[in-house]
């Protein structure tokens, strides 16, 4: 007779400090109780508490995320698996997601960067998807806050650490300072991955019977209480959470990698699911509830790092590089000499059942018996009250003049030194962006540029979102996030297919940080309708918030495109002399919420500048049309800084000048009108032939050549400006 493990109340620790430690609150233990009809072990209350933290769960969230569109004929899988995965043609599929690690890198910089950046790169090969491409979202402190140079140095080297070793080209990404993330830094990581098509892999266990299967690295003390951790406040304490952290190692990762994919051209798995959150726990668990199956696991047999671990740390230990998998009856030899080829842990730790139950095993003992439908089904659920977020008044175009004594070149040279406007080449210089030699564009560009193998397609990429538009109106600054990503890959010359999202937010229990995330998700909502640009994955990190002090909202948006013919990518940096500058969509002269506002008036203020989505599909879809045709030889989108900073980024890269004959106030040069963009061509006529036919806002400013930037009879040295570019983020870190 099986002996049974001991009941909490038989523990030295009391339930109110569980539930304390745990995140739990006490109607949520009532249903627990309600659910095994009698009192938990303390395995089964970590694995409870864990499915229904906030982190794993999606408790606050899921009402809402229900609301977005997923569906479009080239989307083959939506929302609910590892990754989003959607049809590219000639029998291949894009697969990509885009996850947080923002509470373990504050606490651990190196780790908690670097294990986000593996956990992400799992989750797209865990589908059969050869990871191709990184990108990342950071936003760090005020650069004057003590941790803020520290916390730059460990998260940026964590990345680099990680994908560098795993041979996959960090290619793009944005780094932003504000002081609302003085407490609580963000880590946001993105891989796309390229598959078979017909060999796309699930997560849904079958087969009553087959064997579940453990593979990767050892399990050891590290991560345990990860999800929970991720799923409350910061205080004062927040450094003691450090062995919440998980520890990475990327040359075990690359190993985990090319096993998986190689037992992956076999036909031996039936399901497999990344150790992520929560460890075994939610990969058991979310196995067994797709398959409507029961599990049963003897943790005896979990390959362990560590002497003496218990039922509990196993189950939530968040050790990194772990698979767990179900393979077809009899394959079990087959794959075993796989893992043993790439010297990884294999280990059979149980079987499918067909009691609806997960069920765990521990030193003969019983340590947990939980039906798993009702431990599903019963995952918290809160409509949590919201509030709209106040409208800011509009500020009149002319209300903020230039400061006397400047001129708007004098001023421009400010605000490319800016920590948000600055190079960030210190930063992705420590990443291999070229590594697998596909990389068409790398980092410095609106979007990046990866060449499929064999092929003359490309898929185009970015990551987007201006949280200071979401401060000030969530729907709009939502709206914009797509918008921006949506642009970034129209000025390559891909057409934009989905998006995944990174939702960061402060404590949804507050009516006030909720009613940002409810008005956020209905920006992204109204822009991927009227863009055709469905949500396909996405990521959910709440609580994001110091001593009561939240951050800026942050709903990241990371774009993918595909292009037909690689050849016709274009580039920001002006590549002759001699050509014409226009400036497609109208300027309005919107300072609202913009840089120029902030960085030369100390003021953060006003309404974000509106989107038209119509127009940003129309501007977008004939930008690509220009670029299909070669006729424009660079293009680059208006956003932060407005105009003149976008015509800046255009002269720095190859140090090709501007005579701009456009005049105009502060507000027309640095404001952030929205479906802009600045194209330079040789076939001026045909763009204005081409622009008046399709009824497109079309605005000469100049034409390129020499190394100055000439306007209004006041000119500033190319040179001059890149050196004030460059300077700023090395300065700082040394």
């Amino acid at each position: 007779m099986t002996a049974t493990a001991r009941k909490i109340s038989e523990e030295k620790t009391t339930v109110d400090q569980l539930l304390a430690e745990h995140g739990m609150i006490r109607e949520e233990y009532a249903t627990l109780l309600k659910i095994l009809g009698r009192e938990p072990t303390l395995a089964e209350f970590g694995v409870i508490a864990a499915m229904w933290s906030e982190h794993c769960s999606y408790k606050s969230t899921r009402v809402w995320l229900k609301t977005l569109p997923t569906k479009a004929p080239w989307v083959i899988c939506g929302p609910g698996e590892n990754a989003g995965v959607i049809d590219i043609g000639d029998g291949l599929a894009a697969i990509f997601k885009m996850e947080s690690h923002n509470h373990p890198s504050y606490i651990e910089p190196y780790q908690g960067a670097a294990t986000g950046v593996g956990g992400i790169m799992r989750d797209v090969f865990t589908m059969g998807a050869r990871p191709i491409a990184n990108l990342n979202a950071l936003r760090f402190g005020e650069p004057k806050h003590p941790k803020t140079k520290s916390l730059v140095a460990g998260i940026v080297s964590g990345i680099g650490g990680y994908g560098n070793c795993m041979g996959v080209p960090t290619v793009g990404g944005e780094t932003n300072f504000h002081a609302s993330y003085n407490g609580n830094c963000l880590v946001n990581a993105m891989t796309v991955g390229v598959a078979p098509a017909n060999n796309i892999f699930y997560s849904a266990a079958a087969g009553i019977g087959n064997s579940v299967v453990y593979v990767g690295s050892k399990t050891g003390r590290d991560g345990i209480k990860g999800a929970t951790m991720s799923s409350g406040e910061f205080n004062e304490d927040s450094e003691s959470k450090r062995p919440t952290v998980q520890v990475g190692d990327p040359f075990t990762e690359k190993l985990l990698l090319e096993a998986c994919l190689e037992l992956m051209q076999t036909d031996a798995i039936i399901a497999i699911q990344d150790m992520g959150a929560a460890g075994l726990t939610s990969s058991a668990v979310e196995m067994a509830s797709k398959g409507n199956l029961g599990i049963l696991l003897n943790l005896d047999k979990v390959p362990l790092r560590e002497e003496g671990m218990s039922a509990y740390e196993i189950m939530l230990s968040e050790s990194q590089e772990r698979m767990l998998m179900v393979l077809k009856p009899g394959r079990e030899a087959e794959a075993e000499k796989i893992f043993q080829k790439w010297e990884l842990d294999f280990a059979i730790i149980g079987m499918l059942t067909d009691t609806g139950h997960i069920v765990c095993m521990r030193n003969g003992q019983k340590e947990i018996d939980i039906k798993v439908e009702p431990l599903v089904e019963a995952s918290p659920v809160y409509n949590r009250p919201w509030e709209p977020t106040p409208a800011q008044p509009e500020i009149p175009a002319g209300s903020y003049p230039l400061p006397n004594g400047e001129t708007v070149l004098t001023i421009l040279q400010k605000l490319v030194a800016t920590p948000d406007l600055c190079s960030r080449r210190w930063i992705w210089e420590q990443y291999d962006s070229l590594v697998r030699a596909n990389t068409a564009q790398g980092p410095g560009g609106d979007a990046a540029v990866v060449r499929l193998d064999n092929s003359t397609k490309a898929l185009a990429m970015t990551v987007d979102v201006s949280p200071r538009y979401c401060a000030a109106d969530p729907v709009m600054g939502g709206m914009q996030a797509v918008a921006e990503t949506w642009r970034n890959i129209c000025a390559v010359g891909a057409k934009p297919l989905a998006i995944t999202d990174n939702m960061n937010f402060g404590n949804p229990e507050k009516a006030r940080i909720m009613g940002q995330f409810v008005g956020a998700i209905e920006g992204i909502k109204q822009a991927c309708l009227a863009l055709d640009y469905p949500v396909v994955s996405g990521n959910c990190s709440l609580y994001n918030e110091t001593s009561g002090n939240p951050i800026l909202p942050a709903p990241a948006i990371g774009g993918v495109g595909l292009m037909a013919d690689v050849t016709k990518a274009v580039g920001i940096a002006f590549r002759n002399e001699g050509e014409t500058i226009f400036v497609i969509g109208e300027t309005k002269s919107h300072i609202g919420q913009s840089l120029y506002l902030r960085e030369i008036f100390a003021k953060e203020e006003g309404t974000p500048p509106p989107v038209d989505l119509a127009a940003e599909r129309k501007h977008g879809e004939f930008v690509r049309d220009l670029i299909d045709r070669r006729l424009i030889t660079s293009c680059h989108d208006v956003s932060d800084g407005g105009l003149l900073v976008a015509l800046a980024e255009m002269a720095m890269p190859r140090g090709i000048g501007a005579t701009i004959t456009q005049t105009g106030d502060a507000g027309f040069w640095f404001g952030e009108d929205q479906a802009r963009y600045v194209i330079a061509t040789s076939k001026p006529d045909d763009i204005i032939a081409k622009a008046k036919a399709a009824n497109i806002p079309l605005t000469k400013l100049g034409q390129t050549g020499g190394k100055e930037i000439n306007l209004e009879s006041k000119s500033i040295p190319v040179d001059a400006l890149r050196t004030a570019h460059e300077k700023w983020l090395p300065e700082f870190m040394n």
